[in-house]
């Protein structure tokens, strides 16, 4: 089989927007509605095209020039740990040669499944209410913002707390959160998996305060309740023991603890996080692999990535203990990722080759001319 080289790398900020406009979370102001991921489009001289999210500069991209894509990748290790910021068009087009999807290579055994699928959570409910003055009118307000999610196929929200670590008077953003929790609960029904996060903007006694006064809604996860620290997590821990919650402790979506999976390895953390193109594809993979042999659970962080909701559901096919994709819906101008579908919580993952979405070359040639660059 003849080698494949690298003719052409593209690039360019896609546009796009969420269904509704984002909040705050516990420590940053509104996340807004427009999504930009940055994409490249690898022309091979066969005439594939592979193409996903990757933030690079036009002199990385002309040192590709020339290379072939069995110089930088294999299947048992994947995309080469120096070309590690091109990984994800880089392994669109090993699927596009291959003619499979993404999982099916990670896992041959999903080859056999009618439909390959992966739970998922709705990430969208965030701090919108803060133009409220009543609570009630604010729990109500996210709730109804679930009963939207739920008609996009989600039954698993999570749901940004934290309102008193800066928005609010404490007592009133605690009291806030615990209000707008128990009001999503009651509105989903008992089913449903509800996950909190709190971007570190709770103590230790918050936490508990919060967790005990929603203990009806079965909190699945608490994310990111406080900073890590290994002696407030095992007190933590003995207290959801005492008091029967089968909540769940996750972390590592931002500059998490270097000591965190050391933490995870001795059951002091449930469900690991970290950023899907932060850590990386493969590193993801391998790192899925060991929580399997230390029964801790896989969760990547990816919002306001877009091009994450896709690569993670590929991702759970080489993960044994895989939770959810986090999916953060958007419309991006240009890709056509219509070939998946949510249904009842879970993503129906499109048998098509690669990552299974599909780029319109004439609006992506339209944004290359307009903010990117071609390197041939």
């Amino acid at each position: 089989m003849p080698k494949t080289k690298i003719k052409c790398i593209k690039w360019a900020q896609l546009h796009g927007k969420r269904p509704r406009k984002a909040g705050c979370n516990s420590r940053l102001g509104e996340h807004g509605i427009h999504v930009k991921p940055p994409i490249a489009a690898i022309f091979a001289e066969n005439g594939a095209i592979g193409f996903g999210r990757a933030n690079i500069s036009k002199e990385q991209a002309q040192s590709l020039i020339g290379f072939h894509i069995e110089d930088i990748f294999d299947l048992e290790n994947g995309v080469k740990r120096q070309f590690h910021w091109i990984e994800y068009p880089i392994w669109d087009l090993v699927g596009q040669l291959a003619n499979k999807p993404i999982y099916s290579l990670l896992n041959p055994s999903t080859c056999d499944e009618d439909v390959f699928t992966v739970p998922c959570y709705d990430t969208s409910l965030y701090i919108d209410d803060l133009h409220l003055t009543d609570h009630k009118e604010a729990a109500d307000l996210i709730a109804s913002e679930a009963i939207a999610g739920r008609k996009y196929g989600h039954r698993n929200f999570k749901i940004k707390v934290g309102r008193g670590a800066m928005h609010m008077v404490l007592e009133s953003g605690t009291t806030r959160d615990i209000m707008v929790v128990n009001a999503v609960r009651n509105t989903i029904g008992p089913q449903a998996k509800i996950l909190l996060d709190a971007n570190n903007g709770y103590n230790l006694n918050l936490t508990k305060q919060v967790l005990a006064e929603t203990a009806e809604a079965h909190i699945h996860w608490i994310e990111e309740a406080f900073h890590e620290d290994p002696k407030l997590y095992e007190n933590l821990k003995n207290w959801l023991q005492k008091e029967g919650l089968q909540t769940l402790i996750a972390d590592g979506e931002g500059s998490a603890a270097p000591n965190l999976l050391d933490w995870a390895r001795n059951g002091l953390v449930d469900v690991i996080q970290y950023d899907i193109f932060g850590y990386g594809f493969m590193p993801w993979l391998k790192l899925g692999s060991q929580l399997d042999q230390w029964n801790v659970r896989s969760a990547p962080h990816h919002y306001g990535g877009y091009y994450g909701n896709f690569v993670s559901c590929h991702l759970a096919a080489g993960i044994q203990l895989f939770e959810f994709v986090e999916w953060d819906q958007a419309s991006i101008f240009g890709i056509d990722d219509s070939a998946y579908k949510i249904t009842d919580g879970f993503v129906n993952v499109p048998k098509a080759a690669g990552f299974g979405l599909s780029l319109d070359q004439e609006i992506f040639n339209q944004q290359v001319e307009q903010n990117g660059f071609v390197s041939q």
